[in-house]
């Protein structure tokens, strides 16, 4: 098995880089953490660097790349953006938005929602969670009648990355709750729908500028043609998005977390204590090693997950094993960065406490890491 880069893998990892160096360094970052606010023109950037569309085939804009290349292009985002949140961003609206509407959506869906998804003029979300649907998501409540020549839908979403600021929402509710799971049906709904609306933003720890809100459907009539795939086969369509999210999303986290080794072994190497420098010191020198070594088994994760999908290979475990790894790592290797860099660490200048806050949601979101290990071990038939 070669687990380089390819020629194509290379060229948009090294492109990707180049351009988040030149393109994302925000001067006004630390200011936009601390107020929670979605870096708009970032994202754009972004889209018009090709991100946005990576995997999206030509005809609708997008780059046609192999999900792979598209991971390799993430992994470089993350080692030279800082703005953790704009880059989770971006990930969950190509992975839960973009790739479900061409995996399922039919001509015209394709022809309306993907270029502007694409170049950036529309950002997407994804609305499933809801107060008491969160692990156990299928138990929903939103519900969707048929009325005639349009989808009447009520309920309320929450926890909705992006929901404050988006453009698109790919939402689900339930068109038969006797049914369960084969009652539910994907929709895709603009911002401006009438009886839609986003009715708060919700602070958190981390992840900040990666706004996070709460949306609430009353009497919000759809025509037909928005509805995604079959009517009842809504949970096909979520399952294949999270596991898309759960898979690939955490590919720029694997770039970051090489960049804070980079940045330990220059503080190892040139902060002295006790007339040496830090790095002849066991304890430190050990933790940088176990940061890399982290960094290296989930690229493997992820990768893995990867190849499997362009390998047209059953890569629902794979997905479960990435997320909940590259999540802990992140957790746990930004911790370790803290440590290495001692008091300044702790500090809000050196950004170390942020990727610590902005880790920590990672455990959380596409199900969380326990809800991992029970799929897993379902898998393994325990």
């Amino acid at each position: 098995m070669d687990f380089g880069f390819s020629a194509e893998q290379q060229k948009w990892y090294d492109a990707a880089v180049a351009f988040a160096k030149e393109q994302l360094v925000d001067p006004d970052g630390v200011a936009r953490d601390q107020r929670g606010e979605f870096w708009r023109e970032g994202y754009e950037r972004c889209a018009r660097f090709g991100a946005a569309g990576l995997t999206v085939p030509r005809e609708y804009g997008g780059q046609g790349e192999e999900i792979a290349t598209a991971v390799a292009a993430m992994e470089g985002l993350g080692y030279a953006c800082a703005d953790t949140g704009l880059l989770f961003s971006l990930n969950a609206s190509l992975w839960t938005i973009t790739m479900p509407i061409l995996m399922f959506g039919d001509d015209a869906q394709k022809a309306r929602f993907l270029p502007p998804l694409v170049d950036g003029r529309h950002f997407g979300a994804n609305g499933a969670s809801e107060p008491e649907a969160g692990s156990d998501i299928f138990s929903m409540k939103t519900r969707a009648e048929r009325k005639g020549d349009r989808w009447v839908l009520n309920g309320r979403k929450v926890w909705i990355t992006g929901g404050p600021v988006a453009d698109v929402f790919l939402c689900f509710a339930t068109t038969d709750p006797t049914k369960g799971v084969l009652g539910i049906t994907a929709f895709l709904i603009d911002r401006d729908t009438p009886g839609f609306k986003v009715v708060r933003e919700i602070d958190k720890l981390g992840m900040r500028t990666a706004p996070m809100g709460e949306l609430v459907f009353e009497n919000c009539e759809l025509p037909l043609e928005n509805m995604l795939g079959r009517e009842g086969r809504g949970s096909r369509i979520f399952n294949q998005a999270l596991e898309w999210e759960r898979g690939a999303i955490l590919a720029s986290i694997v770039g970051t977390m090489r960049r804070q080794v980079d940045r330990c072994v220059h503080r190892a190497r040139t902060r002295k204590q006790f007339g040496q420098s830090i790095g002849k010191f066991q304890s430190v020198s050990n933790r940088i090693v176990d940061m890399m070594t982290r960094v290296e088994t989930s690229r493997y994760m992820v990768y893995r997950y990867a190849w499997l999908k362009q390998q047209g290979k059953d890569a629902t475990i794979a997905a479960s094993m990435a997320k909940l790894h590259v999540s802990e790592s992140f957790v746990q290797n930004s911790i370790d960065a803290v440590r290495i860099f001692g008091a300044a660490g702790y500090t809000i200048e050196e950004g170390l406490e942020r990727d610590v806050r902005d880790g920590v949601g990672g455990v959380l979101f596409s199900g969380t890491n326990d809800i991992q290990r029970n799929i897993i071990a379902q898998h393994l038939r325990i």
